[in-house]
């Protein structure tokens, strides 16, 4: 079962996970086998949590964390409606974290 953030529960839907990140990868050199591989990573690490209920918010980050490794801006796309972005400042700060962090170099 899965509790939404209103308090609502439903069941876990793998098609209804899945049909998102489609959406996010869409036009993007990501293969189906990698997003159904990303699903199975999912499912997993919250099965090692042994929980009867997955808050939906805990289901979202772990999705979150592994779409960052895999497309930056399927990413940002899938976190866009996750986060809700309502300003476009929003999607900066999303962009800005996956920028690599540049280092003074001394001499």
């Amino acid at each position: 079962m899965v509790v939404k953030n209103d308090g609502r529960r439903e069941p876990y839907n793998r098609e209804k996970l899945k049909m998102g990140l489609i959406t996010a990868c869409k036009k993007r050199p990501v293969r189906m086998d990698a997003i159904d591989s990303l699903i199975h990573n999912v499912e997993k690490a919250i099965d090692r949590l042994n929980l009867n209920e997955v808050p939906s918010k805990l289901l979202g980050e772990e999705v979150i964390k592994q779409l960052k490794d895999l497309d930056p801006v399927a990413y940002v796309r899938f976190a866009s409606v996750y986060y809700r972005f309502e300003a476009v400042s929003e999607f900066e700060q999303k962009i800005k974290e996956l920028a690599p962090k540049k280092t003074l170099k001394t001499t």
